[in-house]
């Protein structure tokens, strides 16, 4: 059994997850972490029990021990700079979306990823879910057919909203709806997108963020499978950081519908009503236990450098879904349908608007 040494950067919310994670897993021979919140890295490193704990996150990417290393930091503009350093160091990386903020620093990534032989992979979390698991499945089967459409509503609450817009100004495209386009075009492959329409729809978000509500995008696949996907960040404050999301696959022969809306376990408390637990995107925690998919994506990576297996989350397809809610914001702006690939003019268009605009 060959070990591993990982370093995780950024220990917030999701990197915190990871490192607990891989704290527990037996193919890791040492942990490291860096997080420049010292009373996070603090707390974090009681967790874990690290073999070095840094506010640099260069000390990790310069330890030639390293093998692999987990990208978790915010804001998202730092994806680029610290995952171009730990690759070119010769160490393997998974990295929270989005990929890049550009189309260019995201090919500049899968470059010398391939160029070095190393994986490159993007935190698409929910393909770990059982619900999204079984649904591949039944399209890869053919139990449903030849498909001709996928619906997927997700949405999340207006505080876990108001937390994401405010240290970033990536519209719910591409913040929410790229995990579904994701786990769409996953399930469609090898079918490409070749055209993408988008609508915002602005409400409480707007004077407080100046943000949308809620980003509907309709997206035409080369072979006229059409995916439906709407992302909304704000719910009220029964879902509490939180997410409901719904999924419809229809083909042929069958369909297949999937309610992820966490209704199943209710908590109703006098001091705070009706509350739905454990309906996290990443998942949490419960005692021995871990519910929701984050850890399995975790102990996936782990196991694909140790085992040299592939990743499930290729960098290149993660690379076309950037693409689509890039091209979706920039619909949203024209009130036109966008034709993928991007033009050059396209994606210099989509550099210059600012990211969120609207009447």
């Amino acid at each position: 059994m060959r070990q591993i040494n990982l370093g995780i950067i950024g220990t917030g919310w999701c990197g915190g997850i990871r490192a607990v994670a891989a704290s527990r897993h037996a193919l890791v021979n040492e942990l490291h972490v860096a997080e420049t919140n010292t009373e996070r890295l603090a707390e974090i490193s009681a967790l874990t029990d690290p073999a070095c704990a840094t506010a640099r996150w260069e000390d990790l990417v310069e330890n030639r021990d390293i093998d692999a290393i987990v990208v978790s930091a915010t804001p998202e503009h730092v994806h680029h700079p610290m995952t171009k350093a730990a690759l070119e160091a010769g160490k393997h990386v998974l990295l929270e979306k989005p990929i890049a903020l550009t189309l260019d620093e995201a090919d500049e990534l899968i470059d010398i990823a391939e160029s070095r032989g190393l994986k490159l992979t993007v935190g698409y979390s929910q393909r770990f879910n059982a619900k999204q698991a079984m649904i591949k499945r039944s399209i890869d089967s053919g139990t449903l057919g030849d498909v001709s459409s996928i619906l997927l509503s997700r949405h999340i609450t207006r505080s876990l909203g108001a937390k994401i817009s405010s240290r970033t100004k990536l519209s719910p495209a591409a913040m929410e709806a790229t995990h579904d386009l994701d786990f769409a075009f996953w399930c469609l492959e090898p079918r490409r997108p070749v055209r993408v329409y988008s609508q915002n729809a602005w409400g409480v978000r707007r004077e407080t963020l100046g943000a949308p509500d809620t980003q509907y995008l309709v997206v035409t696949m080369d072979d006229g499978v059409v995916v439906t996907v709407g992302a909304g960040m704000s719910l009220p404050p029964g879902y509490p950081n939180a997410s409901t999301t719904w999924m419809e696959v229809i083909g042929t022969e069958g369909a297949i519908l999937a309610d992820a809306s966490h209704r199943d376990i209710v908590l109703n408390t006098v001091s705070d009503g009706v509350r739905f637990p454990l309906s996290t995107m990443p998942g949490e925690f419960v005692d021995h236990v871990y519910a929701g998919p984050m850890e399995r994506e975790t102990t996936h990576f782990i196991e694909a450098v140790a085992y040299d297996r592939p990743v499930m989350v290729d960098a290149r397809l993660a690379r076309v879904t950037m693409e689509v809610y890039i091209a979706a914001d920039l619909s949203a702006e024209r009130n036109q349908v966008v034709e993928l690939p991007l033009s050059r003019a396209d994606v210099d268009e989509a550099l210059g608007q600012p990211a969120l605009s609207g009447s």
